[in-house]
């Protein structure tokens, strides 16, 4: 991997509380594969070809499809996801396009449909911490290599 400064040394502390966050959204309840989809969306949107590389490896590990990966930046259009994933993607890209999108009170009624206040929240946390990992990837020269 190629990047323009050590960050887990130079911030170690700072770079710990993202890791704490990481260990905290794989303990929802939010399904595992729902998760890898809402970060490759995320980074779709991004443009964060590491993250893609790093989170599309993940959902295949994880037996996510290789249909579902590679439409999950068309998942309007596609009859193989359920509502309840659905309604997770379109509030990523409501999240990760906030100054465009905001979160409409429909759009969260919506969500309420499919998940508690709890997962909600984490949602919005899942969904915010792979904004966060994307930004400092980029912004780091992170690059996705060949395996």
């Amino acid at each position: 991997m190629s990047q323009r400064v050590s960050y887990y040394e130079i911030a170690p502390d700072g770079m710990k509380i993202m890791m704490d966050m990481e260990k905290y959204t794989k303990m929802t309840t939010i399904e595992r594969k729902l998760r890898e989809l809402i970060k490759i969306r995320v980074s779709q949107i991004n443009g964060c070809a590491f993250c893609l590389n790093m989170h599309t490896t993940d959902a295949r590990k994880m037996g996510e499809t290789e249909q579902r990966i590679y439409c999950v930046s068309a998942w309007q259009e596609c009859e193989f996801y359920t509502e309840a994933e659905k309604v997770a993607l379109e509030l990523a890209e409501h999240v990760t396009l906030i100054p465009t999108k905001r979160v409409p009170d429909e759009l969260y009624q919506r969500v309420r449909e499919h998940y508690d206040e709890n997962q909600y929240v984490d949602l919005v946390l899942i969904i915010n911490q792979i904004n966060s990992w994307n930004r400092i990837s980029i912004a780091m020269g992170n690059t996705a290599t060949e395996k």
